[in-house]
């Protein structure tokens, strides 16, 4: 990957076609698990993570839920649709003013948190050693897509201080 740079009013970086495959896959993973039934996924992890009690009472939570739930979830649809529409299937460059840019942070945020609840991750993680087996290439797409993250941040940040 060449990681995002800004060029003007855009940030652009480029995907060889693993990685816009592996994000592809992730973004069908996220919108399988957001457009479940509630009733199935109840209690998973992740969605606990992405979609918040705000209550440790679980009255107040369930309102709470209630209230935002829906618009959490068309935020989240939203977003997805936004990086699939800016994704190169194949690889290449991805090109994105800034309201896709802020699509693509929440997107990969939400990523993070999905494969970082079910891997586990904890702020003493460290990068896998052998990324060979299942749980290692898992955890090295994990900070993978911390580095695109990051590097969206800083190419939007350069835009905000003034440099290109």
């Amino acid at each position: 990957m060449r990681p995002f740079r800004r060029r003007g009013d855009q940030v652009i970086a480029r995907l060889v076609d693993a990685e816009a495959s592996i994000v592809g896959l992730l973004l069908d993973q996220l919108e399988q698990l957001l457009t479940a039934d509630p009733d199935d996924a109840r209690g998973d992890p992740v969605l606990d993570r992405l979609l918040p009690s705000g209550h440790e009472d679980v009255d107040v939570a369930a309102e709470y839920r209630g209230l935002t739930e829906p618009a959490l979830r068309e935020g989240k649809a939203d977003d997805l649709a936004m990086v699939r529409a800016t994704l190169p299937p194949q690889g290449g460059e991805v090109r994105l003013d800034a309201d896709q840019a802020r699509a693509w942070l929440r997107t990969t945020n939400d990523l993070r948190l999905a494969l970082g609840t079910r891997l586990g991750v904890t702020a003493d993680t460290e990068p896998p050693e052998d990324p060979a087996g299942e749980e290692g290439s898992q955890l090295t797409v994990y900070y993978w897509l911390t580095a695109v993250q990051g590097s969206l941040v800083d190419a939007l940040a350069a835009g905000r201080d003034g440099r290109r």
